[in-house]
């Protein structure tokens, strides 16, 4: 029978040899820096490159039997793709602050524990960091399957020169946080206005349906507030209760369990085509009968898939509307180019990226 002793050796012999070949694997990032710095190319972050490398892992380790399931590979090497990344050249990243928040969860998940990071105070904020050079890359939520769009975003969007470059979604997991030994010592609760709605049905059978609720502007400020006062408690992220040291009383509090939040990375580049695209668009149509269901048509009649399209305000003189539009694949795919050739002047192409990175 093999001993403990005998089995960590082999281990530390395993950990030696990755060790070797993720510093080889750095050096080998490192020429591609060099070689993009010297080419046209300059972009650092390929979504589609790294999504196909997941998948290839993901199949490999499942045709081969392996422990490592699909999710597992992806919390392994989306952390190496991340310090690849700050390797070949490092980059700053501005999302939605402050620290804590679900918008920094998504930047960091993406990022990785090493980049620089940049909390802003408002969604324009983050736009304004990107186009102004002060971070590479812009993090900002665009819809929750629960609130709907978020409309700050897609109108910014309408207005910037930045591209969606990729985009992700996590699961909205609500804690409340609190000093108070027991849950009837708590007199007020701070959150952000949209995590109360969410989260009703706790407060009414937890008995703290009249406690006061105090809304602010995000749930990572909530937990700094109520690290202030142990009559006190937030409804907030796991992470922004332990960026403030807040014991966690109850976890799960959504009343919903699949509240999602879809997040795009904002930045100045253009993808390439690649296996799984996504395309995101604003168009202005004519004030006509019928305008809608023409264009609609003409992606009926290439097989394209419409994802989702909801009207917005065009922000003018009068009621008149845009629409926000996506539908899978790439701005440059032939089917794509003859769907949208009559429509090109009242478009306003806001990126294509691979689905779900």
């Amino acid at each position: 029978m093999v001993s403990l002793q005998e089995i960590r050796v082999k281990i530390d012999a395993i950990d030696t040899e990755l060790l070797a070949l993720l510093n080889e694997r750095m050096e080998l990032v490192k020429e591609v820096g060099r070689i993009k710095h010297a080419s046209a190319d300059k972009s650092i972050y390929r979504p589609e490159r790294e999504r196909e490398i997941l998948e290839r892992l993901s199949k490999l380790s499942r045709e081969n039997g392996g422990a490592l399931n699909a999710e597992a590979i992806e919390a392994i090497f989306l952390e190496i793709f991340a310090v690849s990344r700050n390797i070949e050249k490092p980059e700053t990243v501005a999302y939605l602050g402050p620290e804590g928040t679900f918008t920094h969860q998504a930047a960091e998940s993406r990022f990785g524990q090493i980049s620089e990071y940049l909390p802003m105070s408002t969604i324009a904020s983050v736009f304004r960091a990107v186009e102004g050079k002060k971070a590479k890359y812009g993090v900002v939520p665009i819809e929750n399957n629960i609130e709907g769009v978020v409309g700050e975003t897609v109108d910014l969007l309408a207005k910037s020169p930045l591209k969606i470059v990729a985009e992700l979604s996590i699961k909205i997991s609500h804690s409340l946080a609190t000093r108070s030994a027991h849950v009837s010592h708590i007199k007020k609760i701070y959150s952000k206005d949209v995590a109360f709605g969410q989260c009703g049905e706790f407060l009414r059978e937890s008995g703290l349906a009249n406690v006061e609720l105090i809304p602010v502007s995000s749930t990572a400020k909530a937990a700094m507030y109520a690290a202030e006062d142990e009559n006190a408690a937030a409804i907030c992220s796991h992470i922004a209760a332990k960026l403030y040291n807040l014991p966690v009383m109850f976890e799960h509090l959504e009343d919903n369990g699949y509240n999602e939040t879809r997040f795009i990375i904002i930045s100045d580049f253009d993808n390439e085509p690649g296996k799984q695209d996504k395309t995101s668009i604003l168009v202005n149509l004519d004030n006509k009968p019928g305008s809608l269901a023409k264009f609609l048509a003409s992606f009926e009649k290439e097989g394209v898939n419409l994802s989702k399209i909801e009207s917005r305000p065009a922000k003018d003189e009068g009621f008149s509307y845009v629409f926000f539009i996506d539908f899978d694949g790439h701005i440059k795919d032939e089917k794509i180019q003859k769907a949208l050739e009559c429509y090109k002047n009242q478009i306003k192409w806001l990126g294509s990226y691979v689905k779900g990175v």
